[in-house]
C-alpha cells in the first residue's frame, strides 16, 4: 500500500494474463483457410529431396571426437561438451517396494531452446516451423520448432553455422513471450534433462526461408493425423499455448496438487552416476552396448551427413529402443468436462514424479510376465476396438538423441467398466483444462503427456 502523503508516482501495473491470448489461438485452431495437410507434407518430401542427407551405423571406434574415457568408461565428447554416456544406479520408492536397477544414461546438463515464434496475419496466429533434419527421425526430416538447438549448438562449439531466428529467443526486445518453461524430458533415457520451451510473438516482419513455413494450429493439429510428421520438441512446445478452459472438474485444482504431492511424498527418486563400465547388466560390444535379456535399449554409434545443418558431417551416440513403443490416454467426459486418466509416473532419471499417460511403456519389454504384472491398463489399449480410438498416430521421439524411437499415440474413450471413477492407486482423472495449466510449470506433465494433451486439443476443436 502506499503511505499517507506518499506523492511518488505509481508504477504501472500489467494483467497477470494475456486475456485474450486463449481466443486467439482458438481462432488460429480454427482458421479453415490455407494449405492443406497434403500440400505441407509435400512440401517437407521436397526439402528432404532437395538436401543430401545420410545416417550410418558406424563401430564405435569409428566415432570422430568421441571415446570411451579411461578408468569410467564414459562416453564422452572431446570438448567436454554437448553430452555424455553415462552408468545410472536408479531407486524409485521406499522399502520393501522400492523398484532398483542400473542403465547407460544420457547426461546433457545444458539446458537447451526449443523456441517457436509466432505472428498475426489476417487476424490469425501463425506459427513459423522449420522443416529440420535429425538423425534419429524415422525419414530424417519432420517439421519442427522455429529454433531447436542445444547451449553447445547455439554458442558454436562445433564451430558450425549459426542458428537462424536464434536471436527471436534471446533478446526479449524483438518479441511478446507467451509461454516460456524449462521442461523435462524423457526420464527413462536421459538424467534430470530439461529444456527451454517458448512461444514468442514477433513484433515485426520476419526474414524468410525456404526450410521454414508460417501455419496455423488447425494446419498443425491436421498434421498430427500423419504418422512422423510433426517432430517431439514441436509437441512439447505447442502444448503449453493456453486454452479456452471451463472453471470446473472432478477434482479442484488443490485436490489434484495435493494428491500428485502425496505420491511424490511417497515415492522418492533417489538416481546416482556411475561409470558406464560398471553398469551391471550390460554388455558392450563393437557396435553397441546392449542389455543382457536383449531388452529395453542399445546404445549404438552413427555417422552422419547433412547438407542443411549448422554442421555438414558428425558422428555421435544414439539410444535405439528395443522395439515400438504405446502411450495412450483413456478418456471420460463427466458432464461435459473431457476428462484423462493421468498416472503420477516416477522415471529413473526424472527429478520430481509427474503426470503420465494410462499407459507408456514398450510392451516386448513385459511379454515375458503373466497379465498381472504387465502394466496396468497395457491389454485394455492394445485391444481396443476401433470405435474406442479417438485418436491414432505414429509419433518419434528426439531424433537428436534417438534413434527410430517410435511409439503409437493414443487417445481411447472409456467407460465405468474398464476405467472406473474411482480411480486405483497411482491414477487420477485430471480434466484437459488442468492438464494444459500445468504444462505452464515445470515438473508437473511429462514429455508424452504433453504430445497426448497436443492430440486431445486437436480433437476438442474437432480436428
Amino acid at each position: 500500500m502506499t503511505a499517507r502523503g506518499d506523492t511518488r508516482a505509481r508504477p504501472p501495473l500489467k494483467a497477470r494474463r494475456a486475456a485474450a491470448l486463449p481466443d486467439r489461438v482458438a481462432r488460429s485452431a480454427a482458421a479453415s483457410a490455407g494449405e492443406s495437410a497434403d500440400g505441407i507434407r509435400k512440401w517437407l518430401r521436397q526439402r528432404r529431396e532437395q538436401a543430401s542427407f545420410a545416417v550410418d551405423r558406424i563401430p564405435f571406434e569409428a566415432l570422430e571426437d568421441w571415446s570411451f574415457a579411461p578408468g569410467t568408461g564414459n562416453l564422452v565428447h572431446r570438448s567436454g561438451r554437448f553430452f555424455t554416456v553415462e552408468g545410472l544406479h536408479a531407486v524409485i520408492g521406499e522399502h520393501p517396494d522400492q523398484e532398483e536397477w542400473q542403465q547407460p544414461v544420457i547426461v546433457q546438463s545444458e539446458v537447451g531452446i526449443l523456441g517457436i515464434l509466432a505472428r498475426e496475419f489476417d487476424g490469425v496466429l501463425h506459427f513459423l516451423m522449420q522443416a529440420k533434419m535429425e538423425p534419429g527421425n524415422p525419414e530424417l526430416l519432420q517439421l519442427s520448432p522455429t529454433v531447436q538447438a542445444t547451449y553447445s549448438n547455439y554458442t558454436k562449439v562445433h564451430q558450425g553455422a549459426s542458428v537462424r531466428y536464434l536471436e527471436y529467443f534471446t533478446d526479449p526486445s524483438r518479441g511478446r513471450v507467451h509461454s516460456d518453461v524449462l521442461q523435462s524430458e524423457h526420464g527413462a533415457w536421459f538424467h534430470r534433462k530439461r529444456n527451454r520451451n517458448m512461444i514468442v510473438e514477433a513484433t515485426g516482419p520476419v526474414p524468410e526461408h525456404e526450410d521454414f513455413r508460417w501455419l496455423t494450429l488447425r494446419q498443425i493439429h491436421e498434421l498430427l493425423r500423419h504418422d512422423n510428421t510433426v517432430n517431439m520438441d514441436a509437441r512439447s512446445v505447442l502444448a503449453g499455448l493456453p486454452v479456452r478452459s471451463t472453471p470446473y472438474a472432478l477434482h479442484s485444482d488443490t485436490e489434484l496438487l495435493s494428491w500428485l504431492a502425496v505420491r511424490r511424498a511417497a515415492t522418492p527418486i533417489r538416481s546416482e552416476r556411475i561409470p558406464l563400465a560398471g553398469v551391471s547388466g550390460w554388455k558392450r560390444g563393437e557396435f553397441s552396448i546392449d542389455h543382457e535379456d536383449g531388452r529395453y535399449f542399445r546404445t549404438v554409434a552413427v555417422s552422419v551427413r547433412a547438407s542443411n545443418r549448422e554442421v555438414g558431417h558428425w558422428t555421435q551416440p544414439l539410444i535405439e529402443p528395443r522395439g515400438q513403443g504405446v502411450v495412450a490416454f483413456l478418456t471420460r467426459t463427466f458432464q461435459g468436462v473431457p476428462h484423462v486418466l493421468a498416472r503420477a509416473r516416477a522415471e529413473g532419471g526424472s527429478t520430481d514424479v509427474e503426470l503420465g499417460p494410462t499407459v507408456q511403456c514398450q510392451p516386448g519389454n513385459h511379454a515375458h510376465l503373466p497379465a498381472a504384472n504387465r502394466p496396468r491398463f497395457l491389454d485394455l489399449v492394445t485391444t481396443a476396438p476401433p470405435s474406442r480410438i479417438r485418436y491414432s498416430a505414429l509419433h518419434s521421439e528426439e531424433g537428436g538423441r534417438f534413434l527410430d524411437s517410435v511409439s503409437r499415440y493414443l487417445i481411447l474413450e472409456a467407460d465405468e467398466s474398464d476405467a472406473p471413477l474411482d480411480a486405483p492407486p497411482g491414477f487420477q482423472w485430471v480434466s484437459r483444462d488442468q492438464l494444459a495449466a500445468l504444462t505452464r510449470y515445470s515438473h508437473y506433465v511429462n514429455v508424452q503427456a504433453r504430445t497426448l494433451l497436443l492430440c486431445l486439443n486437436a480433437l476438442e476443436d474437432g480436428v
